[in-house]
């Protein structure tokens, strides 16, 4: 590999611009931002192929101030500035599957910046310090890496679900729906082949839960399958909505949300945002779907689900466009934040902690206005019951019998 930096032979990076997604070079593909011809490897691996043992000489989590570095690494947001000095350096995020940190090469030049890809996997040689308590990258020598050189699983956090299991699930319970106009509906989404191949890959989230490939099918199946046991016992909550509201609810995130190489935004996600997206298409599906029914899908369906999905964050301060107005949109706005809370609570308290933190505390945590407590005082240390006794307090549904729906919206098939 051709290295070039402060020292050593300069070369320029060989990259193509490109707006995103997987860009055509002859009978291979190139990850944006890195002009590198890749084979199916990368997609493979996005879309479920098992993980390799790992190819890399230590992960930025178990790094400390001193240690050197030579590995590769997902580059992001560069940035060329000029010091107090008047001497020009560049700053940018330095990531693997572990953490993200901010790298910084002093005493560069305009073409040192443009050959660093705007998000792309590249090759660093430096070292690593401690400024402001926080770790930070010291580029010495970059370059582009040789093909096969590092595994983009060392690289890009991932699942350790297994999608393909999870896909077949999420169209297993979507397939339960009774209303013959929401079934219609999900046919309509889980029909478009590129939406759904999306859907399995993208994240739910740039950091804050599920932030990895098929995170987002993770998360929406998690509170799915949530969902179908609280629905049980409250029988005047309409499940079919609730479910199907989950499904929608941040479906849009695969247009929102850039993972090719590594997590960014997309203008039209800065612009526009996932939620309002989301309930949009609600609409583009709907034509789909009564085409396909020979009958139209009805517009308070259509309003309802909309409002579902656009109140599923539950205040304006949180991102929501409307306050959840129906019962279902309030079971959605809890099932899922319950979920997305949940996730996050334990990767902060019971997830692998990065070398030299410790204690029974976290930091201060935005999300939760304060830090949360670690250790977990009531392992189990009893043999379990046997599969005919009951849990001690398990609890059982409500013997409140459901009212029968004459509301055609409702209309059971």
């Amino acid at each position: 590999m051709d290295l070039y930096g402060r020292a050593g032979h300069r070369r320029r990076m060989r990259h193509r611009r490109g707006r995103g997604g997987l860009r055509r070079h002859g009978r291979k593909r190139l990850l944006p931002g890195t002009g590198r011809a890749v084979t199916a490897a990368w997609l493979a691996w996005a879309g479920g192929a098992p993980y390799k043992p790992s190819m890399r000489k230590a992960f930025l989590c178990d790094m400390q101030p001193g240690d050197v570095v030579d590995d590769v690494f997902v580059i992001t947001g560069k940035q060329f500035s000029a010091s107090s000095t008047g001497k020009y350096f560049i700053k940018a995020f330095a990531s693997d599957r572990t953490m993200q940190i901010t790298a910084r090469m002093w005493n560069a030049t305009r073409d040192l910046f443009n050959a660093m890809p705007e998000s792309g996997f590249l090759r660093i040689k430096g070292r690593i310090e401690n400024y402001q308590n926080n770790l930070q990258m010291i580029i010495e020598q970059m370059g582009e890496p040789k093909a096969g050189s590092f595994e983009v699983g060392d690289l890009i956090p991932k699942t350790d679900k297994d999608i393909a299991a999870m896909d077949a699930r999420l169209r297993q319970i979507l397939g339960t729906i009774r209303n013959r106009h929401l079934a219609a509906l999900m046919r309509a989404y889980l029909a478009d082949a590129n939406l759904m191949e999306n859907f399995r890959k993208a994240p739910a989230a740039m950091s804050f839960h599920h932030a990895y490939i098929g995170g987002l099918l993770e998360h929406t199946l998690n509170a799915m399958e949530v969902a179908d046991a609280v629905v049980k016992f409250y029988p005047r909550l309409n499940r079919d909505l609730v479910i199907a509201g989950i499904f929608l609810h941040d479906i849009a995130k695969t247009w929102e949300l850039s993972y090719e190489c590594s997590f960014g935004y997309t203008d039209g996600g800065q612009l526009v945002g996932h939620i309002v997206k989301s309930a949009v298409w609600v609409e583009r599906k709907a034509a789909q779907a009564a085409q396909a029914l020979g009958e139209s899908i009805p517009a308070p369906l259509v309003n309802v689900l909309q409002h579902i999905i656009l109140s599923h964050h539950g205040t304006p301060e949180f991102g929501a466009a409307k306050t959840p107005a129906t019962p279902e949109a309030i079971a959605v706005h809890y099932i899922e934040n319950l979920d997305a809370k949940l996730m996050m609570s334990l990767e902060a308290t019971r997830g692998n902690l990065p070398v030299g933190v410790e204690g029974n505390w976290t930091e201060y945590l935005k999300a939760f206005g304060g830090r949360l407590y670690r250790p977990d005082v009531a392992q189990a240390d009893l043999p379990e019951p046997e599969p005919s006794q009951p849990a001690a307090g398990k609890m059982t549904p409500s013997p409140e019998s459901a009212p029968k729906l004459n509301n055609p919206l409702f209309e059971v098939r």
